[in-house]
């Protein structure tokens, strides 16, 4: 009888609603769309709250700024549960988000049109 196939290094399974304790949903969401950039602070005195591995391992790799899509992809977990997670962390000061850059920012028409001709002199 051929035996079942196995992988080597399952890791913990935990189901998501474990690491939020129940929560689907954080008070400071509407900071965590997918482009936001997290950034951890610079204050290394962690609060007395209990943080899970996953907390830590976002204030690691968030050492650098990333967005909400990149933590959750590190961390090969939902969105929604990082949003979670990212709530806890900002409301104990231990990450920064920011928007990103507004499409708002882009070059007026007459700076572009000077570009195209430009290029097409070329």
């Amino acid at each position: 009888m051929p035996e079942p196939f196995r992988e080597e290094d399952p890791g913990p399974i935990v189901r998501p609603y474990t690491l939020t304790g129940g929560r689907t949903r954080t008070d400071a969401e509407e900071a965590f769309d997918l482009v936001s950039l997290i950034e951890t602070t610079a204050d290394p005195v962690l609060p007395t709250m209990d943080l899970g591995p996953e907390h830590l391992k976002i204030r690691d790799i968030c050492a650098r700024p990333l967005s909400v899509a990149e933590v959750a992809s590190d961390l090969d977990l939902p969105v929604d549960v990082v949003r979670v997670l990212l709530g806890d962390l900002l409301g104990h000061h231990l990450i920064r988000s920011r928007r990103a850059a507004a499409g708002s920012q882009v070059p007026d028409d007459r700076l572009l049109k000077e570009v195209i001709d430009g290029l097409n002199e070329l």
